[in-house]
């Protein structure tokens, strides 16, 4: 930001106090010492007053030893108990509007006046944004006062614009010149705020245009190409992309399928290139949740070929041919709020997080939570549909789970108690299924259990094919448990806290989960209860950030691309106008591929309203949407912790989960609630919205059963992927039976203090879940034990000895 947009900012931030959504651990610095010191100088309404207030919400509960910790810091040089205490409220979500109300109860005036709302609050803040050369821009800035008469003023950088005195900027025809950083004053008698800067790009396309209709306003849209360049070792690279989209687009350019360090501008420049720069570039454009890739570019080095060569000479000549998957598919499903097993936590953070990395490997993601039997048999479908040949798929689980006689069992939230295979999935019957298809590698990290379930009958494993393209990696040892350490917050389980740190690392996939185990190795609290273990039959270097080339017809490309995309698309944000001349916006955004937020925001209201809220109401009971956590005025509130940092302020919001179960349409009601001064009684105003089926409610996984073939795979009794038909070609002891449908729960367990008993394995998540599945070969599975795992070890066996071995396996 320029030097002179920096002096008006400090300008801003002395008039200005924060909001009341903002969390108090969040709030200016001259704002929380002068709150501070207010606290600590106090002795009867201080801080330890505000603590026992406090405490009497169980949503910012503040315990005694936390209490005691805050009291050590009179110890520190310069320490201080109250700010302590407000980084403690603050990390459980509490915001400046309940600070307020507390410090009322408290009766510190001094320090209530330091979180005072003003007079003046400027509502809608203009958003940055990346508008293309000759089009339209529209900047908004809308603030209430006390009294009316409010003005507008804006600028660009320091320059008073003014013939833009209104609440929108509004310029047609935009040019490159007209890029910059904006702001609007806004004035009400003596007392003025200054809006947030906006900084607007205009990108001027040329002849680089990207393909594609026009983006409806506001969505993420690439507008100029990179191309490809042939340069000299030494000369400088340069290759420019440009994208679409409201707020400003953040960029990442990659290098052969790994993200590039430091290079996250539009523009990316290496100077002196050498022989390591060569290969494939394009750049990932992210604007909110919305994200999209530029095409692929080839950049190659003169001197490396020789002159007069082509890359291509140059492999036919006998270098290696860079391995590369089709496309990358991946189906997280993490299982939480179960019926009728202990709740877990972690799953929630830890599908959030892996959808967050594996998008930037150029996966197409799908993140769903709490499903009952028939929902997650269904989204196995769903997934199993994007898969063909070449394809990179990879299968995430979190929650209960068990593991018998090799095989491993997914537990679903509306398993009873107790549970058997007939009322599980079982991993093994998916890999089968994923064999069919002929993926160039199939991952599973299963973040559950592996003890036994004594209550399941005893079932033969599932026969898999030799394929050299396998790998698990189980959070926990055989016959173990898996933990999510307790935790008064949000926190990864134990897996995901150390595989996120090693998952984007340009490595075969094996290499990766070795350092992760090595990792989780070294961390006290699980050390010696729980142990990752890998199996693996991969004998080529893959690896996740390997580069995406389509192998396969444009079209088919196209179809599968649409059937992802068919479960990721959000309701257009629209603008709702009420007969008393007020408007509201009504947004949506997306925490899960199954989760959905609504806000609703005041964009106008008339003169004569001295207040007014807009709540949504009248959802499908299909849904379970608990009135108490609807219409809130932070998102955390609400349940919406991992979206919070990217959602409007001074909104109400909403968290609708469990969109599997949507039957129909998503029907509600807006409501527009309104007061006047010349009026006792508020007044109401009601409009009903349709939004169609959003997100993975258009994919129908609420169906009992459909013609599955996640159904068809396991021909064993009480096995979870059998088909509840039977058919002609098996006999009526191997048709399936299904259990009904219960209801939903959480996933992983708290650590618990303790050593596993004799003979157990070290533990991680928290609940059982079997292994591998058919012993393909004997000799490769670990321990030689009967009912291992169908995954063999990596290895280098010849292949005719492992084909006699699997033969044999088959005869038996």
């Amino acid at each position: 930001m320029y030097s002179g947009k920096a002096d008006m900012s400090r300008s801003v931030g002395s008039r200005s106090s924060e909001s009341r959504a903002l969390r108090v651990d969040l709030l200016k610095e001259p704002v929380l010492s002068r709150l501070c010191d207010a606290l600590d100088k106090s002795n009867v309404k201080g801080w330890r007053r505000l603590g026992d207030v406090v405490s009497s919400d169980r949503r910012f509960q503040i315990s005694p030893e936390e209490m005691e910790l805050c009291s050590l810091k009179v110890l520190e040089l310069e320490g201080s108990p109250s700010r302590m205490l407000l980084r403690l409220l603050g990390e459980r979500g509490c915001t400046a509007g309940h600070l307020t109300d507390y410090l009322r109860t408290v009766g510190n005036e001094d320090a209530l006046r330091c979180v005072k709302q003003p007079s003046l609050q400027v509502l809608i803040q203009p958003l940055s944004a990346s508008v293309p050369r000759g089009h339209t821009l529209r900047l908004s800035c809308h603030a209430r006062a006390p009294s009316p008469g409010v003005q507008y003023q804006w600028f660009k950088s320091r320059e008073e614009l003014p013939a833009h005195c209104g609440p929108d900027l509004v310029l047609d025809g935009v040019l490159v010149r007209d890029s910059g950083f904006y702001i609007c004053r806004v004035n009400c008698g003596e007392v003025f705020e200054f809006s947030r800067w906006a900084q607007v790009e205009v990108l001027d396309p040329g002849a680089r245009a990207g393909a594609g209709p026009p983006a409806a306003e506001g969505r993420l849209r690439v507008l100029i190409q990179p191309r490809p360049r042939q340069l000299a070792v030494g000369d400088t690279l340069r290759l420019e992309c440009g994208a679409l989209g409201r707020p400003l687009p953040r960029y990442q350019w990659h290098h052969n399928g790994a993200p590039l360090p430091n290079a996250s501008q539009r523009i990316l420049t290496i100077p002196n290139t050498q022989h390591a720069h060569r290969g494939r570039y394009r750049c990932e454009a992210s604007s909110g949740n919305e994200r999209c890739w530029t095409n692929e570019v080839h950049v190659a080095l003169e001197d490396f070929y020789g002159l007069g060569a082509s890359s291509n000479d140059f492999v036919q000549n006998g270098a290696p041919e860079e391995l590369c998957a089709t496309d990358k598919v991946a189906l997280l499903m993490g299982n939480l709020s179960y019926m009728n097993h202990p709740p877990l936590k972690a799953p929630m953070v830890d599908v959030y997080d892996l959808t967050n990395l594996l998008r930037q490997l150029d996966f197409k993601v799908v993140s769903l939570l709490d499903l009952t039997e028939a929902e997650m048999r269904n989204a196995v479908d769903e997934f199993l549909l994007l898969l063909h040949k070449g394809v990179y798929g990879l299968l995430y689980y979190a929650g209960h789970g068990y593991e018998n006689y090799g095989n491993s069992f997914m537990v679903p939230v509306d398993a009873p108690s107790p549970y058997r295979s007939a009322h599980c999935l079982c991993v093994q019957s998916v890999l089968q299924l994923m064999q069919d298809k002929q993926t160039g590698l199939n991952v599973f990290l299963l973040d559950m259990c592996r003890k036994r379930n004594i209550h399941d009958d005893p079932t033969p494993n599932i026969l898999l094919r030799v394929t050299a393209n396998i790998v698990f990696g189980y959070a926990t040892c055989q016959d173990a448990e898996a933990f999510e350490l307790s935790s008064s917050g949000l926190t990864n389980g134990v897996f995901l806290k150390f595989l996120k740190r090693r998952l984007l690392d340009d490595e075969k996939i094996t290499v990766v989960l070795d350092k992760v185990a090595e990792d989780m190795g070294q961390f006290d609290p699980t050390k010696g209860k729980q142990a990752l273990e890998i199996r693996s039959s991969l004998s080529e270097r893959r690896a996740l950030t390997d580069p995406v080339l389509p192998a396969h017809s444009a079209d088919l490309a196209l179809a599968h691309n649409r059937q992802w995309a068919k479960a990721h698309e959000l309701p257009e944000s629209m603008l709702l106008d009420f007969d008393c001349g007020a408007r509201i916006q009504l947004g949506f955004a997306a925490e899960f591929s199954n989760v959905l937020v609504i806000y609703t925001h005041i964009v106008k209201k008339p003169e004569d309203m001295t207040s007014c809220q807009a709540r949504v109401t009248d959802f499908s009971q299909e849904l379970d949407v608990d009135p108490k956590e609807m219409n809130r005025e932070t998102p955390e509130e609400t349940g919406v912790y991992l979206l919070s940092d990217s959602l409007p302020q001074h909104s109400l919001y909403t968290r609708i989960s469990g969109l599997q179960k949507l039957k129909e349409a998503l029907v509600f009601t807006v409501v527009l609630q309104g007061t006047f001064s010349s009026l006792d009684e508020p007044v109401h105003w009601a409009r009903s919205v349709d939004i169609g089926k959003p997100l993975i409610a258009r994919l129908d996984l609420h169906h009992v059963v459909r013609g599955s073939s996640c159904l068809q795979t396991c021909l064993t009794p009480h096995s979870p992927s059998r088909s509840p038909a039977h058919s002609p070609s098996r006999s009526p002891a191997h048709s399936p039976t299904r259990s009904p449908a219960l209801s939903h729960s959480p996933q992983h367990h708290g650590l618990q203090p303790g050593a596993p008993g004799p003979g157990r394995r070290s533990p991680h998540r928290l609940s059982p879940y079997l292994e591998g599945g058919a012993a393909c070969c004997p000799r490769l599975l670990e321990g030689g034990a009967p009912g291992g795992t169908g995954v063999p070890i990596e290895t280098t066996d010849d292949i005719e000895e492992l084909q006699a071995v699997y033969m044999n396996s088959l005869q038996l």
